[in-house]
C-alpha cells in the first residue's frame, strides 16, 4: 500500500518548513512506507527516547536537525540521559566521556524539547490523556500511556519519535488505530489467595510472565487484583515490555479499555488461554534474582521506573521508622519534578543521615554512578534485576520495597515479604 501524503506533508517534505523538518519528514515517510502505514496523522505530543549517548551517531542525528534550524512541533518530554546534571558530583566518568553525552542532553533542549530527563513522563505536567496520539519512545512509558491512561503510541525508537516530534505526525499504523488494540491472548490468574492489599512483587512477577507469553500480541490478564495506586501497574508494565515486546496490556476491571473481558477483546475470542498460577509467579521471582538470603549487597537500587511522590513517601517513612542510616547506600532514581517537589517541601533534609542518595536525569543501571560493585545490588524493579546484569555487570538480588530497606540496614539479603 502506497503512503498518501496530505499537502502539509509534501510541503515540509519539499522543504518548504526548513532543512530540518524536510529530515524528519524523509525519515518518518520512509519509516510509515516500511511499515505498510496508509498515511500519517496528527500528534498531540511526544517522548524522545534519543537522549541516553550510545555513540557518535546519535549525536549525529540530533546535530543535523540543530543545523537545520528543527524545532519541535508539538510538546515534547526527553527520556534519561546519561548523566546527572543536578548532580553532577555522583558521576563516574571522565570529563572527556561525558562531554559527548552532555552535549547529546543539551542539544536536544535547542531543538525544543522540555528538559524533563525522565522515564515516566507520565508523572509530569504533559501526561496525555485517554485517547490522545502521541509518539513515545521508552518502553515502560509506552505501555502506561497505552495501558493505564488510555492514550495511544507506538514502539518508537531513537530517530523516529524525535521526527514524529519535528514534524507533528505520525504513522496510521499499530496501536493508533481502533482494531489493533482489542486482546489477542488472555492470562488468567488462578489460586491466588484473597488479599486486601496485594504486595508489589505480584504485579512485577505477571509483568515477567505476560512479557515473555505475549510476544507482540496484546495481552488481556484476567483476575488481576485492584492496585494500591498506579505504581503497581507502571511495574507490570515495565516489567512486561522489559522481557517480551508489549506496548499495551488490558487488565479486566482495571484498566480503561477493559471494563470487561468482551470489551478487552472487542467481542473476539482469545488466540491462546494462560493460567498463571503463585506457582508460576515465584518462579518468575526466583529466575530474576538468583543471589541467596544473607548475601553481601553493595548497594540498592530503587527507581526503574523513575520513582513517584507516592513511592518516595512509602519509603521515607520506611526508612524514618527503621532510625538509622543503613550500611549500604539506597540510590533512588526520580524524575526532576519529583525531586524538586520533594527539596522544596524539606522531605530530603535528611538523605545524608539515612544514606540516601537521590539520582535524576538518569538511572543507575545505564551509567557509571555505583560507587561499589563488589557484591550484589538489590532492588525492587523487575526492569532494573533484567538489564543491569547485562549493562553493568553486577549481581543482582530482588525483593519488595520492605526488603530492600531491611536489606540495606543489615548490608545482606534479607526478604520477609512473599
Amino acid at each position: 500500500m502506497a503512503l498518501s501524503l496530505t499537502a502539509a506533508d509534501r510541503a515540509m517534505l519539499n522543504g518548504e518548513a526548513g532543512g530540518a523538518a524536510a529530515f524528519a519528514m524523509q525519515v518518518l515517510a520512509a519509516f510509515a512506507e516500511a511499515l505498510g502505514a496508509a498515511s500519517l496523522i496528527d500528534i498531540s505530543r511526544a517522548h524522545v527516547d534519543g537522549c541516553l549517548y550510545h555513540g557518535q551517531a546519535s549525536l549525529d542525528f540530533v546535530e543535523r536537525l540543530v543545523s537545520g534550524g528543527g524545532r519541535v512541533r508539538v510538546p515534547t518530554t526527553l527520556n534519561v540521559g546519561s548523566l546527572d546534571l543536578i548532580h553532577p558530583e555522583i558521576m563516574r566518568l571522565s570529563a572527556g566521556e561525558q562531554a559527548p553525552a552532555r552535549r547529546l542532553m543539551r542539544a536536544h533542549e535547542e531543538l525544543g524539547c522540555q528538559p524533563t530527563f525522565t522515564c515516566a513522563p507520565y508523572q509530569t505536567l504533559f501526561r496525555p490523556a485517554f485517547g490522545e496520539q502521541i509518539a513515545w519512545g521508552e518502553s515502560n512509558a509506552i505501555v502506561f500511556a497505552n495501558s493505564v491512561i488510555g492514550a495511544r503510541t507506538n514502539r518508537y525508537g531513537d530517530f523516529i519519535d524525535l521526527c514524529c516530534a519535528v514534524t507533528g505526525r505520525a504513522p496510521a499504523w499499530g496501536l493508533h488505530l481502533d482494531r489493533n488494540r482489542a486482546g489477542r491472548v488472555l492470562f488468567r490468574l488462578a489460586g491466588f489467595p484473597a488479599s486486601p492489599e496485594p504486595a508489589d512483587t505480584l504485579y512485577v512477577a505477571v509483568g515477567l510472565l505476560v512479557g515473555e507469553r505475549a510476544g507482540e500480541r496484546v495481552p488481556v490478564i484476567e483476575g488481576l487484583p485492584p492496585p494500591r495506586d498506579e505504581d503497581q501497574l507502571k511495574a507490570l508494565g515495565a516489567a512486561a515490555a522489559s522481557t517480551g515486546a508489549v506496548a499495551l496490556f488490558h487488565a479486566v476491571g482495571i484498566t480503561p479499555e477493559a471494563p470487561t473481558l468482551a470489551d478487552a477483546f472487542g467481542g473476539h475470542a482469545p488466540q491462546e488461554v494462560v493460567e498463571i498460577t503463585p506457582q508460576d509467579t515465584a518462579r518468575a521471582l526466583r529466575q530474576l534474582s538468583g543471589v541467596p538470603d544473607g548475601s553481601a549487597i553493595s548497594a540498592v537500587c530503587l527507581g526503574t521506573p523513575h520513582f513517584s511522590r507516592a513511592e518516595w513517601d512509602r519509603l521515607l517513612a520506611l526508612l524514618r521508622r527503621a532510625g538509622a542510616a543503613g550500611r549500604v547506600p539506597i540510590y533512588v532514581n526520580t524524575g526532576r519534578a519529583t525531586l524538586a517537589e520533594l527539596e522544596r517541601q524539606g522531605e530530603l533534609r535528611d538523605a545524608d543521615a539515612l544514606n540516601l542518595v537521590p539520582v535524576a536525569d538518569t538511572c543507575t543501571y545505564v551509567t557509571a554512578i555505583l560507587k561499589k560493585l563488589d557484591g550484589a545490588v538489590m532492588t525492587n524493579s523487575g526492569k532494573w534485576a533484567h538489564y543491569a546484569p547485562g549493562n553493568i555487570g553486577v549481581e543482582v538480588a530482588f525483593g519488595a520495597l520492605e526488603d530492600c530497606v531491611a536489606s540495606a540496614a543489615a548490608g545482606r539479603v534479607i526478604r520477609r515479604v512473599p
